[in-house]
């Protein structure tokens, strides 16, 4: 069999559970909260029966236990509920917010990759010289860096201070301003990305100094063949097979990132959809956006997984 049908169907498999898990932990958590939802969706100066008839509507007067039984089912069918006096679907309220997600977790993505992978190949090239000091100082500056503070630090410097970058307001569409969106994206993707480009640098130095050292590289250059040559053709391909799988973990603290990013810079995606549920006790909403982005997560891996067989045909079959 395939390994990386292996892969795929350990992911699948792990998907039920994984969503059981989810919902449970943020249901029950949720629970807990001394935030009345009929209040906060209909506001304080509602009635006693008007409140009332809210949790009839919305069931809140059935046990939690029923309260999710009832949720699970609707989710089999799709139905992520609804919230508010309005009783707006929560699907449009995720279906507005994780493309901002999306977004800045791919913009700060291909950042983290291209100078990751720009600096870790020149370091591991320049190994123990200067270059490869400064990058290597430079990754652990970046590593210990949080994101939030970089992020505090950009808006300081960039926006409140030099007037260069928006802080807040509405993300344009690339397709209509990609200035604009560009612009308002700069910040935080940059910010998100940072700590990852440090991780990844360190990643792909160690990968490609291993296999630098290894005896076919030194027996292509008793051979005569340029150092490029090889680098570009076997070193290459060889040593990304560790950064990638590094990367796949590393998606996950940019989807998390993300989240957190989103409410510094006012972008309403996921993180402020999030801030908002916990904020008026909408437990659907909360429960709706973490198991989305938990979703998420388990298909970008099952696509990084993919991308074994590009980089190491001889996973494809035992």
């Amino acid at each position: 069999m395939s390994n990386l049908l292996r892969l795929i169907g350990r992911r699948l498999i792990a998907l039920p559970l994984m969503i059981i898990g989810v919902t449970l932990l943020v249901f029950f958590l949720m629970a807990l909260s001394p935030i009345d939802q009929a209040y906060s969706a209909l506001g304080e100066s509602a009635s006693e029966a008007q409140v009332e008839q809210y949790r009839e509507d919305h069931g809140l007067n059935e046990p939690s236990v029923v309260q999710y039984g009832n949720y699970m089912a609707g989710l089999v069918h799709g139905d992520f509920g609804t919230y508010g006096a309005a009783n707006k679907p929560i699907s449009d309220l995720i279906g507005s917010a994780l493309p901002v997600t999306l977004q800045l977790t791919f913009v700060g993505l291909i950042i983290a990759i291209v100078f990751s992978f720009l600096l870790g190949v020149i370091s591991a090239l320049y190994r123990d010289r200067w270059p490869d000091q400064v990058i290597r100082v430079f990754s652990i500056i970046c590593i210990a860096t949080p994101s939030f503070w970089l992020a505090v630090l950009f808006i300081l410097l960039f926006s409140s201070t030099l007037h260069w970058l928006p802080a807040s307001g509405a993300l344009p569409a690339f397709t209509s301003d990609p200035v604009g969106w560009m612009r308002r994206m700069a910040m935080p993707a940059v910010a998100l990305a940072i700590p990852v480009t440090g991780q990844m640098t360190r990643v792909i130095r160690t990968s490609m100094v291993e296999e630098l050292d290894k005896d076919y590289v030194r027996t292509a250059r008793g051979f005569g063949i340029p150092k490029r040559v090889i680098v570009a053709r076997n070193v290459l391909r060889n040593a990304l097979i560790t950064p990638v799988t590094v990367l796949g973990m590393r998606i996950g603290y940019l989807i998390g990132g993300a989240v957190v990013i989103e409410v510094i810079f006012n972008l309403k995606g996921m993180g402020m959809t999030i801030v908002n549920g916990i904020q008026n006790n909408y437990t659907m909403v909360v429960m709706g956006v973490v198991l989305v982005v938990a979703i998420t997560f388990i298909i970008i891996n099952i696509i990084v997984d993919m991308l074994y067989i590009l980089i190491d045909p001889r996973i494809r079959t035992v």
